[in-house]
């Protein structure tokens, strides 16, 4: 569980890296810039949603919230953010810093004036800190709140991803903001709860939150492009402790066959059985892999520390067969592509979470449930007070005093082409 300090959600704009020549060619015209988005957007990586931000920095610490999005305050804000970018936009835009060198702190090059004005114009660095070239600790900290703001790594240097987000011309900003003021003030006037659990997709961000305030914020990996989380409205009703997977038959056909093609013994290392209609258990020996009629047989992995869900799997009622789960693969929430899943959505540190769920639910306090999960014993458990859950798709938003958050448009949602360019992975 991350307390404050994640930062929020989209844009597919940068779904991709950009080579550093392509950027360097923006300003000269027209079809420069549109070229230079095309290719960011069709690169095969793009930034970090990681929400692990150095409190350290001031400035950076000024994008932590405990305002939620779904909330009267964030619609008024992202409607204040709308009128900010709509007169950046009217006075022409920030300029495109172009990529001559990797700028960090400590370098002195004439592109860091460049980066400067970039920086002032939205408002992560104070007009007081001048025009040079030397990339100080004010442009430090503010190239810091900026990465914060997009959902990257907010290390302070220019990287391709920072320089991509960086170079997505004001406009299409601004679109991006009108887009998602709808979807804001739809989940604002929307009777939430007294608490409930809102994920937010493109953000790969989950918001556990309790009167009116963000209690819990975790890192989420979600659904690829090929398989995409859904939009729903559900309730959790049920956290299962040392689950039993049973893999989906799109994951079988698409994953799984062609694994035992290549392996034979990745069924059994991986504590995965089968089990046929009548649910006989089937050995993997007796199975044609060179065809697709096992997708017929149920493929069911024991509890345990190599299970795909890991320790928790968290169940709600929905049309989609998706639901939340930890993993194994502890180290995914630091990749830069969070978007891994085949529709569920994985949660970090999601003991946090079931401890907060099940608050209300008598015998389930921490140390009793660290205790069932070193048992290694199947354990459903049923909430007594189902909490809210949503699944919604929000790639900008606003948390006030400036902080305008933006994220990739990795479902291509936006409905702006010169972000929905080159979703292809």
């Amino acid at each position: 569980m991350k307390k404050l300090g994640s930062s929020g959600l989209d844009r597919r704009t940068f779904l991709t890296g950009v080579a550093t020549a392509g950027l360097a060619a923006i300003a000269t015209s027209a079809w420069a810039e549109d070229a230079a988005i095309n290719d960011i957007l069709a690169s095969p990586r793009r930034g970090n949603w990681d929400d692990q931000f150095d409190a350290r920095s001031s400035a950076h610490a000024k994008v932590a919230s405990f305002q939620p999005i779904a909330s009267p305050e964030t619609v008024s804000f992202v409607q204040a953010a709308i009128n900010s970018y709509s007169q950046i936009v009217a006075n022409g835009g920030w300029p495109n810093v172009p990529v001559t060198t990797k700028l960090q702190l400590g370098v002195v090059d004439p592109s860091v004036s460049i980066l400067r004005k970039r920086l002032m114009v939205s408002g992560d660095l104070s007009a007081s800190a001048g025009i040079s070239n030397s990339f100080d600790t004010y442009v430090d900290a503010a190239v810091k709140r900026f990465q914060a703001r997009h959902g990257l790594p907010a290390d302070g240097v220019m990287g391709q991803f920072t320089i991509a987000a960086m170079n997505i011309p004001a406009n299409i900003r601004l679109g991006q903001l009108q887009t998602n003021l709808e979807r804001v003030r739809t989940l604002a006037a929307a009777n939430q709860g007294a608490r409930y659990v809102m994920v937010n997709i493109p953000a790969a961000q989950i918001e556990a939150v309790e009167g009116g305030r963000v209690v819990q914020r975790h890192t989420a990996i979600v659904g690829k492009i090929d398989r995409q989380t859904p939009i729903l409205d559900s309730k959790i009703s049920e956290v299962i402790l040392n689950p039993y997977w049973t893999a989906p038959k799109s994951i079988i056909q698409k994953d799984i066959i062609p694994l035992m093609r290549k392996d034979p013994t990745y069924l059994t290392r991986n504590k995965i059985r089968l089990f046929n209609e009548q649910r006989q258990e089937v050995p993997p020996e007796s199975v044609d892999w060179n065809t697709d009629d096992a997708v017929k047989l149920m493929f069911r992995q024991d509890p345990g520390k190599i299970n795909a869900m890991s320790s928790t799997k968290i169940n709600f009622a929905n049309p989609y067969a998706v639901y939340m789960h930890d993993t194994p693969q502890q180290g995914n929430f630091n990749k830069l592509m969070r978007f891994d899943s085949s529709g569920c959505v994985r949660v970090q540190n999601v003991r946090d979470l079931n401890v907060w769920l099940l608050r209300n639910t008598p015998g389930w306090d921490r140390q009793t449930m660290d205790a069932t999960i070193k048992s290694g014993v199947n354990t459903p458990i049923a909430v007594t007070d189902p909490v809210p859950l949503h699944f919604v798709y929000v790639s900008a938003w606003s948390t006030g005093d400036g902080v305008v958050q933006l994220r990739d448009d990795i479902y291509e949602r936006d409905g702006q082409q010169a972000l929905s360019i080159g979703t292809n992975t």
